[in-house]
């Protein structure tokens, strides 16, 4: 698996220089302009719900590194009315975390934890026998335990 995209950046803001007011702040070319108003738009996520299996640590071929889980949560009673085909209540969201400190906390979370992760929803693209595909997943960053489940 080659990873050939990755978005973890959801939120450019900048800060003005010394002696320079806001308005002659620069910023990195194609940013937008932070969003004061919510009109832009964000790329923030929050999931409280319970980790599905044990987490996987994962070596990428270019070297970097990442932890893979997924965490179940409920659906709230209004997604589950307007969605007439399914009597699905519960959703199974996959995860990423990818800093180190993150990898080690997470590593040692055991099936049926009720956690917390803050992140970003993130599509990555990736080579996988010949054909490119895409993984649409929470890109972790924020993580906690909750509750722990009781040992099995």
């Amino acid at each position: 698996m080659t990873t050939t995209g990755t978005t973890t950046d959801t939120k450019k803001t900048t800060t003005p220089r010394r002696g320079r007011s806001r308005a002659g702040s620069t910023r990195e070319p194609g940013a937008q302009p932070p969003a004061e108003d919510g009109g832009e738009g964000a790329n923030e996520v929050r999931l409280v719900g319970r980790l599905t299996s044990v987490p996987v640590a994962v070596e990428l071929p270019s070297g970097d590194a990442l932890v893979s889980f997924r965490i179940s949560v409920p659906r709230s009673p209004g997604a589950t009315r307007t969605v007439t085909t399914t009597s699905q209540r519960v959703d199974s969201i996959p995860c990423s975390a990818w800093s180190a400190a993150l990898r080690r906390r997470i590593a040692g979370w055991r099936p049926g934890d009720t956690v917390e992760v803050t992140g970003a929803v993130c599509c990555r693209f990736y080579q996988a026998g010949g054909a490119t595909r895409s993984r649409v997943e929470v890109v972790a960053s924020t993580a906690r335990i909750i509750r722990r489940s009781p040992v099995a």
